[in-house]
């Protein structure tokens, strides 16, 4: 499993890309097929996926195998249209599985028709809505996946992803729930929102906790991203002492950054 660190940022950012990560594996029952999925495509998401050199030319070219949308705040979503079109002007022919919460199809489509009016009926490949409903399990571009209700205000869904050498859980925003504890139990790595230092910000979650969280939780690597703007540029040393005392691996990831499981 090799996961790049697309964005890292939080919604408002004018530094860093929204947090959205392109996540490549071997999937099938013989582990003999790659398949590659992107998680989140916000607002500036999708610019950093084309821009991102850790990122192979070719999937830069025709683009993931399927994304997942993990809520429907515009950091989180709304780099869709962006990605759509410039996959289209690219010459992408293969369908384009976008995978979410419950609407999620009327909602990329709806932002599609915002973004570009004429796009729609001349799109070069199809794009596939498929939702997910938490605590049931599915298939994502040939990975194992489920999902589970994170503590965000919006409704957001944490996703376990298996591939065959190494599991991966992200949580999208908020703070992570009992039933995302046990999403991401010994998982390789865990990759967490912590807009703050410490907890307090409601809907939102913390360097404290998501280190509490992966530790309670077995796994073997946590990343923190989605750090407010100034906590990151002002308390970047504190963030980094947190993360080292943790039990675990934990870092703080720069955008372009690569995990690899193997």
């Amino acid at each position: 499993m090799r996961v790049v660190f697309v964005g890292v940022g939080e919604a408002f950012d004018e530094g860093l890309a929204n947090t959205s990560l392109f996540v490549a594996g071997l999937a099938g029952l013989a582990g003999e097929t790659r398949r590659t999925v992107l998680l989140d495509c916000g607002f500036t998401a999708g610019a950093a996926f084309f821009a991102c050199p850790a990122i192979a030319p070719a999937d830069r070219q025709d683009g993931p195998d399927a994304v997942w949308i993990s809520h429907f705040h515009g950091d989180h979503f709304l780099g869709l249209p962006w990605l759509i079109a410039r996959l289209h002007e690219q010459g992408r022919s293969r369908p384009l599985c976008v995978h979410g919460g419950a609407g999620v199809a009327a909602k990329v489509l709806a932002a599609l028709d915002l973004a570009y009016p004429n796009l729609r009926e001349k799109l070069s490949f199809e794009i596939v809505g498929i939702e997910a409903r938490p605590g049931v399990a599915f298939d994502l571009a040939g990975f194992g996946a489920r999902a589970e209700l994170t503590g965000h205000g919006a409704p957001c869904l944490g996703l376990r992803l298996e591939t065959r050498l190494g599991a991966l859980y992200y949580g999208g925003d908020g703070p992570m729930t009992a039933k995302g504890l046990e999403l991401a139990s010994g998982c390789s790595l865990a990759v967490l929102e912590a807009y703050g230092l410490e907890a307090g910000v409601p809907g939102h979650g913390s360097v404290s906790e998501a280190v509490e969280a992966a530790e309670a939780a077995w796994v073997e690597a946590l990343a923190v991203v989605h750090v407010r703007r100034e906590v990151r540029r002002e308390r970047g040393d504190a963030i980094r002492r947190m993360l080292t005392d943790a039990s675990i691996r934990a870092f703080l990831p720069e955008p372009g950054e690569v995990f690899e499981a193997s």
